[in-house]
């Protein structure tokens, strides 16, 4: 072998070599570089491969929407897959449109409603081949289907949910039960309410008067032992219950054996008051107009169709309890039932004091009947589901041409009642004068309930008081107030079906109500009446 290299540079290089092994070098050399340019064409095609495996996948599932077999559209779909994939889109879009806006007469064979889930409308769609506007339809009429279930049961489910605010708990039924028999055998249990010593105290305008109009023992119980706990001077509360006639013992009996020391509670049935004849004839008339509102709504809902979406909660309504009940409907006649009184603070047997609520009588009503609070605690003007149309029928024009649909309700369940100005303003006559009217009206001028009448009779003479006050609703669906609020809110009102003392009370807020349940009680132990 000869080796020749350059002196001036390396420029040349020349190897020669003779003999049998002058080829060796050569292919080795010849391999190196066959290595070399090797291994980039191996890894691009390590990178394209799986690439294209997955390109020709797609393609597949892809074409098996528009033709017989995958296998005859690939070699077209490979170069215009993307053209086509626009198409599909386009084609879908326009089905879509057509299904929205047509009827829903379903096109190549597809049955409206025919399919019970998803499942049976892929399978069908499937094994006949139908195409993409004949799936939109079967798929649009599938979902109706879905909806008008989903319509129905939450239809059925609010007529239960009212059905049950109904009822009378099985625990409080115990209650009375016993505390009627307690009247009976115990002297103690029958002793005067309140004491002789402290009667004078229930006419006299320097204590707070506090009246309630209930059948419910526990609620009541609950009331006054809230406002007591968060008063500063308790002393000065007098407390006036008025009860129906069955009510009256174990009313007497629960107030009687758990007496509050230095707090007044007087206990009356409506069987104890001696009214005059013109009261007892606008009281015994004032129910019967109120019952026939009842019953003319109750037929109309029987006839409502609710399978579909619409304005169907109000005409429930005509379930809630209050609607019938007589104790609701006399708050009217309050001024009548205390004629030794000027003013007083209402309260519903559904709330639950939780801070002193003693400058309530130091509010100012600038010579208003009423004292309410109108915004809640949504905010200003928000009052939702409170408006006048909630309630009165704007389509009638002796409503319409005297209220504003928009204004916001007032609201019932704590109250500062100026009994001197109501007796001024003839306010029960003029209530007693809407229910004529709306008697005469085919008794369709507002729907049934205790507010609307009273906004109709009050209007112009309610004073709007703090928020804070008065915070409602806890009753209903989806109470969404907020913790805070609820802790800052003098009383809060457990307004709507979903009363504390149901089963179908909401937990997040009973706890509100329960921690004031004497659980402690043995009347409360025996008849299982859980806080």
């Amino acid at each position: 072998m000869k080796l020749y290299i350059s002196t001036k540079a390396i420029k040349k290089v020349t190897i020669s070599n003779s003999g049998k092994g002058s080829l060796a070098p050569a292919l080795a050399i010849r391999r190196l570089w066959s290595s070399r340019a090797l291994f980039p064409v191996v890894l691009v095609l390590g990178i394209l491969l799986p690439f294209l495996f997955l390109r020709a996948a797609f393609l597949v599932l892809e074409s098996s929407s528009l033709c017989s077999s995958s296998l005859d559209c690939m070699g077209w779909r490979l170069l215009s897959g993307s053209d086509a994939s626009l198409k599909i889109k386009e084609e879908l879009t326009r089905a879509l449109l057509e299904a929205k806006d047509g009827a829903s007469t379903v096109a190549s064979g597809g049955i409206e409603g025919s399919f019970d889930s998803f499942n049976e409308l892929v399978k069908e769609t499937t094994s006949k081949r139908h195409d993409i506007k004949a799936f939109a339809f079967n798929t649009k009429a599938l979902l109706l289907r879905m909806e008008r279930k989903v319509q129905s049961a939450r239809q059925r489910e609010s007529v239960y949910w009212l059905l049950a605010s109904r009822g009378v708990p099985k625990s409080l039924h115990c209650l009375c039960l016993r505390l009627a028999e307690e009247y009976a055998v115990n002297a103690e249990a029958r002793s005067r309410l309140p004491p002789p010593e402290y009667v004078s105290r229930l006419t006299d305008p320097s204590f707070h008067h506090v009246v309630m109009l209930t059948d419910n023992v526990l609620a009541a119980s609950v009331v006054i032992s809230s406002t007591v706990q968060n008063s500063a001077r308790p002393e000065k509360f007098v407390f006036h219950i008025v009860t129906d006639k069955k009510t009256y013992t174990p009313m007497h009996a629960w107030f009687a054996i758990n007496s509050i020391k230095s707090v007044v509670i007087e206990v009356k049935g409506l069987h104890q008051y001696d009214w005059s004849q013109e009261v007892n004839i606008g009281v015994k008339e004032m129910i019967d107009i109120h019952r026939l509102i009842w019953n003319h709504h109750y037929n109309n809902l029987k006839q409502e169709d609710f399978e579909y979406e619409g304005e169907y909660t109000r005409y429930l309504e005509v379930l809630s309890p209050s609607c019938l009940s007589i104790m609701n409907h006399l708050r009217i006649y309050i001024p009548e039932l205390f004629p030794d009184l000027n003013k007083i603070v209402f309260l519903d047997d559904d709330v639950v004091v939780q801070h002193d609520i003693s400058s309530l009588w130091e509010l100012d009503l600038n010579g208003k009947v009423v004292g309410a609070v109108f915004d809640s605690w949504c905010g200003q003007n928000c009052c939702p589901g409170r408006k006048y149309k909630d309630y009165l029928n704007f389509s009638h024009p002796e409503i319409s041409s005297n209220f504003d649909h928009d204004r916001c309700a007032w609201l019932y369940g704590v109250n500062v009642l100026n009994l001197e100005a109501w007796r001024k303003t003839n306010t029960t006559r003029n209530y007693l004068s809407w229910l004529k009217l709306n008697l005469n009206s085919g008794l369709a001028l507002w729907q049934p309930g205790v507010l609307p009448p009273a906004l109709l009779a009050l209007e112009g003479n309610v004073h709007p008081i703090d928020v804070s006050w008065h915070v409602a609703g806890l009753g209903h669906r989806s109470p969404e107030v907020s913790r805070e609020i609820l802790e800052a809110a003098a009383v809060v009102h457990f307004s709507g079906p979903a009363k504390p003392w149901l089963e179908i009370g909401f937990p997040e807020v009973r706890i509100l109500w329960d921690r004031h349940v004497n659980l402690s009680n043995k009347f409360i132990r025996k008849c299982k009446i859980m806080g």
